[in-house]
């Protein structure tokens, strides 16, 4: 690949750490006119980060055979995590999550264009298949963003209580709305992955006349859905809310994360299939 190649690519990355970095500075300001002025023209930079990071994963992915290599499939759920805080910052006024949701984007990017692997399904012509694989990535971006926001949820409730912090946010959303958000990203994740679910198996019954294969990657699968269905009803049921809601969306995120980043480093990175 030449050198030239790789300038979409680091434009993304310093694109998003540019922002991550101005929000971080942002923090130490004292003037709230200043803050207000570095704020505004993040979204914009943000957006721009977005479509060439969007073009570069198409490019990347579905130009000739669909490669879902680790580092694409990251990518991919990574750009789809940013693009819901983008949405979601317009309405909720979300800007201390862009310290938990940029870094890990600007990283997947530097991944994703030293990555030469490729990893062809047979199955990519599949109409089921193709639409397992966007449930999928939907869902688990949904679970990203629902983690990433239940981690600026628990700085919050320390900044709350007075305890320190190892990072310095200028600002959180009221804690109220916070809940409410993580909630309703959860059920529609959890709607979802349900959905990822059906999907697979019907697939599997397809192609493998077995619906349900009992390998790493759907026991990881279940696990989580099981968790992230336990804390619904919770929800409902006992009105679980703060640290509870925040273990338990942590906890089926990082079985989420076992049952498919896990599964495809194993695979891909360590035995090379």
């Amino acid at each position: 690949m030449q050198a030239s190649t790789y300038l979409p690519y680091l434009a993304v990355v310093l694109n998003y750490a540019l922002v991550a970095t101005d929000f971080w500075h942002a923090a130490n300001k004292t003037s709230a006119s200043s803050k207000s002025l570095s704020l505004r023209w993040h979204s914009g930079f943000i957006a721009l980060g977005l479509l060439i990071h969007g073009g570069l994963l198409y490019q990347d992915i579905f130009i000739g055979d669909l490669n879902l290599n680790i580092a694409n499939t990251v990518s991919a759920v990574l750009w789809l995590t940013v693009l819901i805080y983008w949405i979601a910052n317009f309405k909720h006024q979300l800007n201390s999550l862009q310290a938990f949701v940029l870094p890990p984007a600007a990283l997947a990017v530097a991944a994703q264009a030293y990555s030469h692997n490729t990893h062809i399904n047979a199955y990519a012509s599949e109409p089921l298949f193709v639409a397992h694989i966007i449930i999928a990535m939907v869902a688990y971006s949904l679970f990203t963003f629902a983690a990433l926001h239940a981690l600026l949820m628990a700085m919050a409730e320390r900044s709350l209580h007075q305890k320190n912090n190892l990072i310095k946010l200028p600002s959180f959303p009221p804690i109220m709305m916070m809940e409410t958000l993580l909630f309703r990203i959860i059920g529609l994740g959890f709607v979802l992955l349900t959905f990822t679910l059906i999907s697979g198996m019907l697939f599997s019954e397809q192609i493998f006349h077995q619906a349900l294969k009992m390998n790493h990657k759907n026991i990881f699968a279940i696990i989580s859905w099981l968790i992230y269905g336990g804390l619904l009803f919770g929800r409902l049921q006992y009105g679980w809310r703060g640290r509870t809601a925040i273990r338990w969306t942590l906890s089926g995120f990082v079985i989420l994360l076992l049952a498919y980043v896990g599964t495809k480093f194993v695979l891909e990175v360590l035995l090379g299939r």
